[in-house]
């Protein structure tokens, strides 16, 4: 009886210890700190967040904005690139702290990773050419079969090109910075992208112009990705933010 009452325990025991949550996983505020610097993930093809330069640097005002991070971590940034197919990837994969560049809120990508705090509110907009503005002003006229919209691989842009417009033909573009040029030339008719985008790309290139910045087709919110389940980077960055908005820097 003594022996089946200590069996009895032991399992008790074992029973407890493995219902108890495995030892946490180091923050990455601990490991950046550790490491001494920043690894931030960017596509460098979507300005006026991020722009890989020929020279071999970034500007942008995510660029700057994550240069201020690492800053305030007294640390120095080390520049992943990345693709918008693959950036939530490389972001689990851990070879990134926090990935930046002008990304969308997405339920898609909220499954997998955390959002910081509300950069800034967008949303969804048709960029044409300035003659065809009034041909494609929203999404019956747009899906149709005989129009050519062009989208970067990956992202939100695919993604509500495909949801929202079936019809139309969809080309795919692996070169984000090369669909304006496409556009001007008549090699495509509609680009949906955001209209912060949409806006910049209308004062850089004549002959483009945002259709409807003020009414967006979609409602959409900017935010730098994290990854999941790290309480205590996600409150580092929102706080940082927070500050930095406070103070004026942002």
């Amino acid at each position: 009886m003594k022996h089946a009452t200590i069996r009895w325990l032991g399992a008790c025991l074992l029973s407890a210890a493995a219902a108890l949550p495995a030892t946490a996983a180091p923050s990455h505020l601990d490991s950046i700190a550790q490491r001494g610097t920043l690894r931030v993930c960017t596509t460098g093809d979507y300005l006026p967040y991020s722009l890989l330069r020929a020279d071999g640097g970034y500007e942008g005002i995510d660029i700057a904005l994550a240069q201020s991070l690492a800053a305030s971590l007294e640390v120095p940034v080390t520049w992943v690139p990345t693709r918008w197919a693959t950036l939530l990837p490389d972001l689990l994969a851990d070879r990134c702290d926090i990935a930046v560049g002008g990304i969308s809120v997405s339920l898609q990508r909220q499954r997998h990773a955390w959002f910081s705090a509300v950069l800034d509110v967008d949303g969804k907009i048709p960029l044409v050419r300035c003659a065809d503005q009034q041909r494609y002003r929203d999404i019956a006229q747009i899906d149709r079969a005989e129009v050519r919209v062009i989208e970067p691989r990956g992202g939100t842009n695919e993604a509500f090109a495909r949801r929202e417009l079936p019809q139309a033909r969809l080309t795919l573009s692996d070169d984000n910075t090369a669909i304006f040029r496409e556009l001007l030339e008549g090699r495509a008719d509609v680009m949906i992208t955001d209209a912060s985008e949409a806006r910049f790309q209308q004062r850089r290139m004549h002959g483009l112009c945002a259709v409807n910045p003020q009414q967006p087709l979609q409602y959409s919110e900017k935010a730098f990705l994290l990854p999941r389940d790290d309480m205590a980077w996600k409150a580092y960055v929102d706080q940082w933010l927070h500050l930095s908005k406070a103070s004026g820097e942002y």
